[in-house]
This record gives structure tokens, C-alpha cells and sequence, in this order.
């Protein structure tokens, strides 16, 4: 058995195969399983159609507030293909490619159940597309969350149909050119195949699951620097004693004591006699609230993968039940709430951290003022951290919740959306914001902790400071840390994070 794909069909994908999928550059193959229940479910349509005169919801009407024109038998090609053409109306910045990726592996395992009708060849080219490095440009703007997340969905599924742009092999180009290159023809919609491509939540889905990927990476980060910083202030250790968790035994909190703890381990600095009474809560009140970020995160992961794992096109069918239904699974309202509710805890790493980094550089605990040697003559750090407190207050701006705007549409057809998108697309600005001032926590805790020596810290932190410093070197006297605050954020972005 080959483990170089991912195989999609009913059964629950989980957060690990999502991550290999991208980490390992990994294919995509619907299963046998699948490949029966998306045939049996399009030849139940096409019996349904055919037997009756029934009318079916952007089957056969017009869609949203054109619901009640009736389309002939004849014109149901030409409706599938219209609603893609005249809903690719997305703009601004172009979605990068591993979220293009995760779109188009969750339409694929979104088809996979056999409840949306579609044919077979079309999920084929869906994976062929994805398998052959084929990615369809996709605009940031244009969803609503609601009656699925439309513009950006249809410009996925224009090079269907031989319509749009497309990368491939690190080039942009139409679609067609891409097509021809591996002998591909043009797409015959069938009747629901359009509705069923562009109904869907898959653009706030792989949105939300990279920002998932990002924040869990962070979140691992944030312990090892706030630890680092933690030795540079030449803290107290009893506020992460076990004892003091056991009896506000909230999971993220115990954990994060115990990280600490481990991660403080044979520390010289944390052993010494301190002077102190208490810390900064910044640095006594981690567990606190780097412990609340990662319950956050986990309730939202909850979410997401509940969603990855769900049909949310509509209509339904159920073949097995001889029913055709109406619904609204296409509704963002979960994911939106999430992801407003992701990028409020990760905004708090970011604010606890620069607290730290104000913390280091105020001239306290033995530090030099802005832990420059002639400060006076040199500002050493004190600029990084106007930077990291620029972009928290930046954060503060974008955790405005989005879920709890709505505005109509489809003249008063869809008349209470769900903003997901918008909700996901700002998750995703703050959580590469909160990568940036971890690095400058990390470069300035690093700093401080030279002026430690020659106590060390654990064996574990000093592991981390030594590959750091092989990027970035002491600070002695003033130079531009726009460059070091770079290498900073590359080294937390490239680096391995410790288990």
C-alpha cells in the first residue's frame, strides 16, 4: 500500500492527514467506496429527472431569488455552466497555494459522500488537477459565507469548463493552455454539478485549517521563547509549581505548566537565589494564558474537523431514501464563529509577548536599558519593540468580530449570511502577525540573556539560542534589526520545534 496520498471518501479525514498532506506534498484518490457512492448517487439523479416533472432546486429552477424559472431539459448544461461563469466574481489578493490545495482536496472529499449528484469524470478531473500540480487562481474577496462560499468556489471550478487561470509548474496561465498540455477536454456539466461545485464552505474550511496548522505550530513557539525570556528576566519558577494548576485544572493551563517546567529543566538561572518577590503577570500568569489560546484551539479544531467531514452543498440526495432536499448546510455561521473566536486567542500570544519584550529592554532585573551595552549612544532595542507593539494594536483592530455582521443579498433570498470568509481571511492576517512579534520576542529574550553569563540556561533553551545565534549574532552597537527581525521570523517559520 502506497502512503503517498490521501484517500478520501466517508470516512473521517483528522488534523494529522491534513498536515502530512501539505508537509509531505502527498497526492489525493477518492476510494472505491467513494467512486460507487458518486456513481449511484448520479444515476439516481438522472432516473429522478427523467421518471417525472418534478422541479428540483438549481436542478432544474433558476437559482437563489430565481428559484421559481422553471429550465427545460434541454438547458440544463448551459444553467450549470452559466452559474459558474457569472459567479466567478472574486477580487483582491490572489489565496495562496496551500490553501488552493486544501480547497480543492475538501471539494473533492466534500463529493466523495454521494449526496451531491455530481458525475464521476468530474471528480476525476478534480484530482487530476490537484495530482498534476494544476491550481486554480482564486481571488480573496467575494464570499459571503452563506449559500456556500460562491465567487471563490467558481473560480476553482472554471477550469472545469475550460474558463479561467490557472498555476502550474510556478507559471500563471488560461486554463485551456494547461488543459492542452495534458490532453484534458472541457467538462459537460450535468444537471446540479454546477450548484454542487460552488455550494460549499471549502474557502473558509482550508482557511481555517491552515490557520489551525500556523497557530499549532506557534503555540509550540510561544512556550520555547516565553521560557527563553523567562531565564533572561531571571524569574521566580514557583508560579509554574504543579500544585498551583491542580486547582484550576483548566487542560491548556496544566499543560503549559508543565511545559515550562520541562523546558526550565537544569536551568542554572531559573536555580539561583532571586532578589524579587513576584514577577510581571506577563511572566508569572503564562499558564494562564497561553493555556486559554490552546483550549481555544483545540474547541476550534473540534469545529473544523467536524466540518471537513460533512456534505454542505445543497440540495441533498439520498439516493437510498428516494429523496431530493432543500437545505442550508451551506450556512458558514460555525466556522465563523470559530474563526473570530481563533483570532481573538492567538491576538493574546501576541500581547502577552510583547509585554515580555517591553519587560526585557526596561532597564530591570540587572538588564541594561534596551540591553545595549552604552545605551545613550546606542538604542539597541528599543525600536523592535515599537514594531511588535504596532502590530498587536493591529491585531486588536482585526479581532472585530465578523460573525456578527450580516447584510442580504440575492434580493432578500439570502438574507442572514454568516461573513466567514471575511472572518477567515483576517484570522489568517492575525495569526501571521503573531508569528512576527514572537520573533521579536525571541531575538530580544536572546539578547538579554547574554547579559546572564556565564550562568546557563536548561540544556534544551540553550540548544535554541545556539542555532539562533547562528543566524543572528550578538548585538553589540547599533545596525539595522530590520534585518535581523527577518532572520528572526524565518528562523521560527523553518526551524523544527521541539516535541
Amino acid at each position: 500500500m502506497s502512503y503517498n496520498y490521501l484517500p478520501l471518501d466517508k470516512a473521517p479525514t483528522n488534523f494529522q492527514q491534513v498536515k502530512n498532506l501539505l508537509a509531505y506534498d502527498q497526492l489525493v484518490s477518492i476510494t472505491f467506496d467513494a467512486h460507487f457512492r458518486i456513481t449511484a448517487c448520479r444515476t439516481y439523479l438522472d432516473n429522478k429527472l427523467n421518471s417525472g416533472s418534478a422541479i428540483f432546486y438549481g436542478i432544474n429552477t433558476g437559482f437563489g431569488y430565481l428559484q421559481n424559472v422553471k429550465i427545460g431539459a434541454a438547458q440544463l448544461e448551459e444553467l450549470q455552466t452559466n452559474l459558474i461563469k457569472s459567479h466567478a466574481c472574486g477580487l483582491g489578493e490572489e489565496v495562496p497555494k496551500d490553501i488552493v490545495k486544501l480547497m480543492v482536496m475538501l471539494k473533492i472529499k466534500s463529493l466523495s459522500y454521494g449526496n451531491s449528484g455530481v458525475q464521476i469524470d468530474t471528480v476525476r478531473r478534480l484530482m487530476d488537477m490537484y495530482n498534476n500540480d494544476v491550481f486554480p487562481v482564486i481571488y480573496t474577496q467575494g464570499s459571503l459565507g452563506a449559500s456556500g462560499d460562491l465567487a471563490p468556489l467558481s473560480h476553482l471550478s472554471l477550469p472545469l469548463i475550460g474558463l479561467g487561470k490557472v498555476f502550474h509548474a510556478g507559471k500563471k496561465m488560461p486554463a485551456l493552455e494547461a488543459m492542452q498540455k495534458f490532453g484534458w477536454q472541457p467538462i459537460p456539466l450535468q444537471s446540479k454539478e454546477g450548484l454542487a461545485l460552488i455550494n460549499g464552505t471549502q474557502f473558509m474550511s482550508a482557511y481555517g485549517l491552515h490557520n489551525l496548522i500556523q497557530a499549532d505550530r506557534l503555540l509550540k513557539w510561544a512556550d520555547i521563547i516565553a521560557a527563553i525570556s523567562f531565564d533572561a528576566f531571571d524569574c521566580i519558577a514557583e508560579p509554574f509549581h504543579e500544585k498551583i494548576h491542580s486547582i484550576r485544572a483548566h487542560k491548556g493551563q496544566v499543560d503549559t505548566a508543565a511545559r515550562l517546567r520541562e523546558l526550565l529543566k537544569d536551568s542554572q538561572i531559573a536555580g539561583q537565589k532571586k532578589q524579587q518577590i513576584q514577577d510581571p503577570y506577563s511572566f508569572r500568569c503564562i499558564p494562564q494564558v497561553h493555556g486559554a489560546t490552546k483550549d481555544t484551539f483545540d474547541y476550534v479544531l473540534s469545529v473544523f474537523i467536524k466540518e471537513i467531514n460533512s456534505v454542505t452543498d445543497n440540495p441533498n440526495i439520498f439516493p437510498d431514501d428516494d429523496l431530493v432536499l432543500s437545505g442550508g448546510n451551506f450556512h458558514g455561521q460555525p466556522l465563523a464563529l470559530v474563526l473570530d473566536f481563533l483570532a481573538i486567542a492567538m491576538s493574546e500570544l501576541a500581547n502577552i509577548s510583547e509585554r515580555r519584550t517591553y519587560q526585557l529592554i526596561s532597564g530591570q532585573h540587572n538588564l541594561p536599558m534596551f540591553l545595549v551595552k552604552q545605551s545613550g549612544l546606542h538604542s539597541g532595542f528599543m525600536i523592535p519593540q515599537y514594531t511588535a507593539a504596532g502590530i498587536v494594536s493591529e491585531n486588536k483592530q482585526l479581532c472585530s468580530p465578523a460573525s456578527v455582521d450580516s447584510i442580504s443579498s440575492s434580493n432578500n433570498q439570502e438574507d442572514h449570511v454568516s461573513m466567514g470568509a471575511n472572518a477567515a481571511t483576517k484570522c489568517k492576517r492575525v495569526i501571521d502577525n503573531v508569528e512576527k512579534v514572537l520573533a521579536i520576542e525571541l531575538l530580544t529574550a536572546v539578547q538579554a540573556l547574554e547579559f546572564r553569563r556565564p550562568l546557563q540556561s536548561s540544556p534544551q533553551l540553550e540548544a535554541i539560542v545556539e542555532a539562533f545565534r547562528k543566524e543572528i549574532s550578538f548585538n553589540e552597537a547599533d545596525r539595522i534589526l530590520h534585518d535581523d527581525m527577518v532572520k528572526a521570523i524565518k528562523f521560527i517559520h523553518d526551524e523544527p520545534v521541539l516535541s
